[in-house]
């Protein structure tokens, strides 16, 4: 038997049928038992626990009295229940099964168990039915027991709510937070909790008024003020840097079926449903068939009481008559009695299975609902009933684990998989959370089609599971025996919503299909559209599919992948399946073509969004067109500098070969300079026959863009090559008026002015180019403007204006979700606070930069963050660790074949030997960078050689022709009007000072 004080005291046999027991002093006496936790509790104890200071005349005999009652009921319910209360000297004790001790157990479970956290927490929070042992609470023997469990429970929902919100659950924990802070307004760790949490629910007013509220009632209340913690979280906010089992109730008759299995995931769902039919007459519950409509209804019929279901499955068409009949023999009464059976009753009415029967229903419910106002309706349907005042409540699917999850349990979907495959033996262990988290996203969270896969895991294992669901059909057709049929088997459920379905809806349905996640509604209205459906009629028939569940809105529309893959059998077996792959892809390739001139324009950010919610039509067109050279290579040109921007370029890659390896005609040239590039971004030697290619492109705008594109990537690493390109790419776009191209080519020529010294013209150039990019609004080409004109600020000595100008660029990258150019602001800001000596902040600037660079397979911004590394290390002293960065680079460098662009790299690779004291190696590293700076024709990089070779001469020696070189050095800077700003002198002040030193 099983004992509940997490609640009123409860008491339920071995199958769980609850127990009653009469007379208040005999559950008081239980209590006291399971109060004292398998202790034994002496007589005289007992009797002072139930009587205090009114005894009756013999204690002694009137509590064995009350033992001897306990013990019948105990016995009455279950065989043996009277031996749980056993003697031991001098008083009583009962070893029992108690759900506080399950409460304690998956508390710890759950600090032990990271990844299980969530589930564990509310699993045990789930066990709580109400306050502790209510009708004994204010008792002297319960109140300490009572603080003391509720405290556990307190820090449990603490816990709880604590990894929800690192989970991302803060919107729905807002409200619950603020119930308990009302209840305990002086609690920091709550009150903590619910100010992260309206806080990444974007109120922060809220969550700051949250915190003053604490602050002046614990200054009022006890003449304290908040704990650090809290506090923290305060100051984080304001530096946005801040990182169950319901009691049963007693129905007086209900024809509700009890349920076989637990209703799992649901908890929020029922909570929900309730309030709502709390707080109206009609509810009803719309989603996809086998999301669970029925049982979610009658779950929260049985919580709410005095409920009846009347079920429609298989009264098809049965009409008025029939929806009436139907639901008077539900409730025991002639058709005749119905509305008189109901007019002075407070009942819930649980209509279930409406779809068939939809409008009889509608007629029958608005009639019933105005005759009885006790009456309380709650209905499933795939489409609402359409009556005034009706709520519609869309039940979802269960929550999938994401696909970097390792917290797979944390997530409704796969707990119930879990649980009913445990039915069948099978042993949920983590090196089967991968499967168990993909079957859960293939089967979209749908319960019904979760508990078919489940029947098949003790023949199949999950693994073969997971790859079979490509033939879903064949293999999930194995349902309960007892479910309705069209619970059974798959197919059969989503042939019960086909089969309502006109056959214009049929067609605009099974045309959905082939999208891939989902389209937008010009989309669905070109392709959907054909001699049978006009255009204009598809978006009538899109809402009743909505209406219906069978499709998902806002602001695309989606079908679950089990209903695309039975309508994709649908186009088949129509004959349209290839023809609407192709109808598909030509209206995929047509809009890539649309959208990449608009990505160089103030439109940007919107056709970023819109492609990136197109991926997978996109790469449903590019498989499409395997054999069409011609549309395949228009669409990844078309693609490119999207794939770009987002920083997907092993994709780009991928499917620029892709596109090419195609035989036949299309503008390959375009496609191959594009990856001739973009493989120097990813780390590789440089391909000259793909540079080449740039100039056999036919079309002029797509010739300047690719040369402009080939020296913006050889610029980046530093080749003087680059300015050629570039300056056929600015003579292309001056000649076709192309703003977007001048401003990005000027930017470009600002990086190759500088690295020949010419400043003046770097300025103008700069100028002209954030102008022009201003006035595109186009936010990529701002944020190089952003870097030129900072890098130029830097230059100049101006630190503060370099750092303003690299946030303004951070925050824009951040924006648009340009993590490649993230990467570079980032180390944009890591040079300026190496500027300044805060090497800690560079270094923790520079690391972000070079995994975020490494993350997006972006080589020139990886190398770019690493050589700050390497420079950040040597300025602090660690000059192994600079070697190592510095090495790193340096081979990246040879092997891609740009070495002109390592003349910093080589006189920083001198500076560390020199400061080890080895001058012959410092030499070697000062000669070569000499040479190449002076190869480069980069006045600063010859500067900065010189300025290396001093410091060999100074460690020689040699002062005064380690004082020429210096001299030499300081000549070449001024030259150029930069001279070296003080806060860039540190190497040069170290040497002077050898040099004075050796003179003294």
């Amino acid at each position: 038997m099983r004992f509940g004080v997490l609640g009123p005291l409860a008491v339920w046999t071995t199958e769980g049928r609850e127990v009653r027991v009469p007379e208040v002093k005999v559950r008081m006496l239980l209590a006291a038992l399971l109060v004292a936790a398998g202790r034994p509790v002496a007589a005289d104890r007992l009797a002072d626990d139930l009587w205090g200071d009114r005894q009756p005349g013999n204690p002694t005999n009137t509590l064995q009295t009350k033992i001897s009652q306990l013990r019948r009921v105990l016995e009455k319910a279950e065989p043996g229940g009277r031996d749980l209360v056993a003697y031991h000297a001098p008083g009583y004790v009962m070893r029992v099964d108690v759900d506080v001790a399950r409460f304690r157990d998956l508390v710890a479970r759950a600090k032990e168990d990271p990844g299980g956290r969530v589930a564990l927490l509310a699993e045990a929070l789930g066990l709580w039915r109400g306050p502790v042992l209510a009708e004994f609470a204010d008792f002297p023997f319960v109140v300490p027991f009572v603080q003391r469990l509720t405290e556990e429970r307190l820090v449990a929902w603490e816990e709880w709510a604590s990894a929800r919100l690192d989970l991302g659950e803060h919107g729905e924990l807002v409200g619950e937070l603020g119930e308990l802070v009302a209840e305990y307004p002086l609690r920091e760790r709550l009150r903590g909790l619910q100010m992260r949490a309206l806080y990444l629910a974007g109120r922060q007013s809220e969550a700051l008024a949250s915190f003053a509220e604490l602050r002046s009632r614990l200054a009022d209340e006890l003449g304290l003020e908040p704990g650090p913690e809290t506090a923290s979280i305060q100051q984080a906010i304001l530096t946005q840097s801040l990182p169950g089992t319901v009691p049963r109730t007693t129905t007086p008759q209900t024809n509700l079926p009890a349920p076989l299995t637990e209703l799992v995931g649901r908890d929020a769902a029922i909570r929900s449903v309730r309030k709502l039919v709390a707080e109206t007459r009609l509810v009803t519950l719309t989603g996809p068939g086998g999301v669970g409509k029925t049982r979610l209804a009658i779950e929260v019929a049985r919580q709410v009481g005095n409920a009846w279901l009347v079920e429609f499955t298989g009264h098809d068409h049965i009409g008025d008559d029939g929806v009436r009949e139907a639901t008077a023999a539900a409730l025991g009464v002639r058709d005749d009695d119905l509305l008189d059976a109901l007019r002075d009753r407070e009942i819930l009415l649980v209509l279930d299975n409406c779809e068939r029967v939809v409008s009889s229903v509608a007629r029958l419910a608005s009639t019933l609902l105005k005759a009885a106002p006790g009456l309380r309706v709650l209905a499933t349907s795939q489409e609402p009933l359409g009556l005034a005042g009706e709520v519609l409540w869309n039940v979802p699917a269960l929550e999938v684990p994401e696909q970097s999850t390792s917290d797979v349990l944390a997530y409704s979907a796969a707990r119930l998989f879990v649980a009913r495959a445990s039915d069948a033996g099978f042993v949920y262990t983590p090196d089967k959370a991968a499967a168990v988290a993909a079957i859960c996203r293939r089967l979209d969270g749908i319960p019904l089609a979760l508990e078919l896969a489940a029947t098949r895991v003790r023949a199949l294992g999950v693994d073969q599971l997971l790859n079979r669901l490509s033939d879903r059909f064949r293999l999930l057709d194995n349902g309960s025996r007892d479910a309705p049929a069209r619970q059974r088997t798959l197919r059969a459920m989503i042939d019960w919503s086909w089969d309502l379905l006109t056959p214009p809806a049929q067609v605009v349905l099974r045309r959905l299909a082939v999208h891939r996640d989902g389209c937008e509604l010009d989309a669905a209205e070109t392709l959907c559209a054909a001699a049978d459906v006009r255009p204009e009629d598809v978006l009538g028939l899109l809402a009743g599919l909505v209406d219906r569940s069978l499709v998902s809105s806002g602001p695309r529309y989606r079908l679950l992948e089990s209903v695309a893959a039975y309508c994709v059998e649908r186009l088949a077996d129509a004959g349209e399946l290839a023809e609407m792959r192709r109808r598909h892809a030509g209206y995929y390739v047509e809009l890539a073509e649309r959208a990449d001139p608009l990505l160089r324009t103030s439109s940007q950010r919107g056709w970023l969004e819109r492609l990136d919610a197109e991926s997978g039509n996109l790469r449903r067109a590019l498989e499409t067109l395997h054999d069409d050279s011609v549309l395949a290579l228009r669409l990844v040109n078309a693609l490119v500098w999207y794939w770009f921007l987002r920083g997907r370029l092993g994709e780009a890659r991928r499917s620029l070969r892709q596109a090419l390896a195609i035989p036949g005609d299309g503008p390959r040239a375009y496609a191959t300079a594009w990856l001739a590039g973009l493989g120097v971004l990813a780390g590789e030697a440089a391909d000259m026959a793909g540079f080449a290619a740039a100039d056999d492109i036919e079309d002029p705008a797509q010739r300047a863009r690719a040369l402009w594109f080939l020296g913006y990537v050889t610029a980046t690493m530093g080749d003087p090559g680059s300015t050629r390109l570039t300056d056929q790419a600015l003579a292309l776009f001056e000649a076709q008026g192309d703003q977007w191209g001048i401003a990005a080519a000027l930017d470009d020529r600002v990086t190759q002015w500088t690295g020949m010294g010419d400043f003046v013209a770097a300025e103008r150039d700069a100028v002209v180019s954030a102008k022009l990019f201003e006035e595109l609004g186009e936010r990529w080409g701002q944020l190089q403007s952003s870097f030129t004109l900072g890098m130029l600020a830097q230059a100049r000595g101006d630190h503060a204006e370099a750092e303003r100008l690299h946030r303004n660029g951070l925050r824009m990258a951040e924006e648009l979700g340009l993590w490649t150019e993230v990467s570079y602001q980032l180390s944009w800001l890591g040079r300026v606070a190496m500027s300044m000596a805060d090497y800690p902040r560079a270094w923790e600037l520079h690391s972000r930069a070079m995994r975020l660079g490494a993350e997006q397979g972006f080589k020139p911004a990886e190398m770019y963050a690493e050589t700050g590394l390497a420079m950040g290390a040597r300025r602090e002293g660690r000059l192994d660790v600079a070697e190592k960065h510095l090495l790193h680079v340096l081979e990246w460098h040879r092997q891609g074949g740009f070495e002109a662009g390592s003349s910093l790299i080589l006189a920083e690779l001198g500076f560390v030997a020199e400061l080890r004291g080895d001058a012959a190696e410092a030499r070697r590293w000062q000669t070569e960078g000499l040479k190449i700076a002076k190869e480069s024709g980069g006045p600063r990089a010859v500067a900065l050689a010189l300025e290396g070779l001093a410091g060999v001469a100074a460690l020689e020696g040699s002062t005064v022709d380690a004082a020429g070189l210096l001299d030499e050095a300081a000549r070449i800077r001024e030259s150029v009007g930069r001279p070296l700003p003080q806060a860039q002198r540190g190497d040069v002040d170290r040497i002077t000072a050898t040099i004075e030193a050796h003179r003294r």
